[in-house]
């Protein structure tokens, strides 16, 4: 009997030795954006819910270039989950803009909240306008991002060329200090609402955001149909009285195809699931909603998502 109980006690310890070598095999990697972002922090924020709330899963998320090159890792299997905006999947999953040729391996986890597109200048400068831009240095996003994207689709809608301005290929934390050092005019940013580079300019130095006209917006919005009408209300950043309109995509969360599908529902399921501690973490998380948690993105969405939003009626 005594023998039985040893071997019996052997045993469930090495199951659960097992059992936790198991669980512990569940590293993924999160990849986000710049320091001086919003993916980083939110991307950070989220991996703090899933390491707490899901038992053995261990998220690491990764500063990264953002968008495209977030694109780029989950299709060389260099990372298992990330943040991309809505216009960035559907270029690389149709082999658009920047990306040559298809890149398929990717299916959507959520789409999170909307992504402004904000044109920074200074408060005292002449520009009214994205077109006023003609002739000046703008900071335009990393070579190859979503936010680069954005630019020459506002240079498309306002009838402009390349050469009409002097890009600078900058990451918004580069743009923030080539700003505040009078190397650039302007720079452009796509990005949840507050964004820490634009937050830490308009604290020491006066700045506008620039508005879009309906008749200009109307041919965005058709020309680019994952772009809508946003608005930046008025006291977002210091200094900005009015609000400001614009347009914006969506951040969405994605993962690599061939992630278990057990795995996936787990993720998409604590994050909903603990929401409220998601918001106090990062304000972005009160944008989170089911309602849209499954619209605005062109890729297919994995099986894991899906049955849990298939459970909660919002597929």
């Amino acid at each position: 009997m005594k023998k039985f109980l040893f071997l019996s006690t052997v045993c469930l310890f090495l199951f659960g030795l097992f059992g936790s070598l198991q669980a512990a095999d569940t590293q993924l990697v999160l990849s986000t954006g710049g320091t001086a972002g919003t993916y980083y922090p939110f991307g950070g924020a989220m991996a703090r819910i899933w390491n707490t709330k899901i038992a053995g899963m261990n998220v690491t998320a990764q500063t990264t270039g953002a968008s495209a090159e977030n694109v780029r890792l989950i299709n060389k299997k260099e990372a298992e989950l990330a943040l991309v905006q809505s216009d960035t999947l559907d270029f690389a999953y149709n082999a658009k803009e920047a990306f040559k040729e298809k890149l398929t391996g990717m299916q959507a986890i959520a789409v999170l909240y909307p992504e402004v597109i904000q044109v920074v200048v200074r408060a005292n400068s002449p520009f009214k306008t994205f077109a006023d831009l003609k002739g000046t240095k703008m900071g335009v996003g990393a070579p190859g991002s979503g936010t680069e994207a954005n630019f020459r689709q506002l240079l498309d809608a306002y009838g402009m060329k390349r050469e009409d301005v002097k890009a600078n290929f900058l990451s918004f934390s580069e743009s923030a200090e080539q700003f505040k050092d009078k190397h650039i005019d302007a720079f452009i940013v796509t990005a949840g609402i507050p964004t820490a580079a634009i937050m830490d300019i308009s604290t020491q130095n006066e700045i506008r955001l620039l508005n879009i006209a309906p008749a200009t917006l109307a041919k965005l919005t058709a020309s680019y149909p994952f772009l809508s009408a946003a608005k930046v209300p008025a006291n977002t950043y210091r200094g900005l009285t009015e609000e400001v309109t614009t347009v914006a995509v969506n951040a969405v969360l994605i993962c690599a195809s061939d992630l278990d599908e057990e795995v996936v529902y787990n993720l998409t399921k604590a994050l909903f699931e603990n929401q409220a501690e998601l918001s106090s973490a990062h304000a972005k998380g009160k944008e989170l909603s089911l309602k849209t948690a499954a619209k605005g993105v062109s890729i297919p969405f994995h099986p894991g998502a899906q049955k849990y939003y298939k459970e909660k009626g919002a597929m």
